[in-house]
C-alpha cells in the first residue's frame, strides 16, 4: 500500500487542492483519502486505481468543506438568527458585530451576496445552488468557503 500511496499521492494532492484551494485542506484530504482507500480496498474492482483514488478524494473534499463551512457558520447563522430575533437578546457588542457584517457584506461583489441570500437566507443546499446558478456543487462550497475568509478578514481589519 506504501507504493500506491507514493504513486498516487501528488495527483490526489493536486484534484483535491483543485477542490479545497488551500494546501493544509489538501493534505487532509489526501490523508483521509488514503485511509479510507485502505479499508475499502475490497470495493475496489480491478480497474485503474488512479480514477478511484480521485473519486475518493473528490468526495472526501467536498465532504470537508462541508465541515469547515458548518465550523465557520457562526458569523452568518448568527446575523440571521439575530434578525430573525430568535437569537441572545440585545447587547451592545452584539449590535456591533451586526453592524461590521452589514459594512463587509456591502463590500462583497453582487455575486458573492447572491450566493450567500440563496445559502444562508434562503436555506438552499448546494447542489440546489449549483443547479440554480449553472456551477458545480464543489464550486459553490469552495466559493462559499472564501467568501466567508474574505467576510472574516473585512470584519477583523476594520
Amino acid at each position: 500500500f506504501a507504493e500506491i500511496v507514493h504513486r498516487y499521492s501528488g495527483m490526489v494532492f493536486s484534484k483535491s487542492l483543485d477542490v479545497v484551494r488551500d494546501e493544509e485542506l489538501a493534505a487532509e484530504v489526501v490523508q483521509e483519502t488514503f485511509i479510507k482507500a485502505y479499508d475499502r480496498l475490497d470495493t475496489w474492482r480491478g480497474e485503474h486505481l488512479g480514477p478511484w483514488l480521485v473519486t475518493i478524494a473528490l468526495h472526501t473534499a467536498i465532504n470537508i468543506l462541508d465541515k469547515e463551512r458548518r465550523r465557520h457558520a457562526l458569523s452568518l447563522d448568527d446575523v440571521r438568527e439575530a434578525e430573525c430575533g430568535t437569537s441572545e437578546p440585545y447587547s451592545p457588542q452584539r449590535e456591533e458585530q451586526l453592524q461590521r457584517m452589514e459594512r463587509a457584506m456591502k463590500q462583497l461583489s453582487d455575486s458573492d451576496r447572491q450566493l450567500l441570500d440563496l445559502h444562508y437566507y434562503q436555506q438552499l443546499k448546494t447542489d440546489a445552488i449549483a443547479q440554480r446558478l449553472g456551477l458545480t456543487q464543489s464550486n459553490v462550497l469552495v466559493r462559499l468557503h472564501r467568501i466567508r475568509e474574505h467576510l472574516k478578514k473585512l470584519m477583523t481589519h476594520e
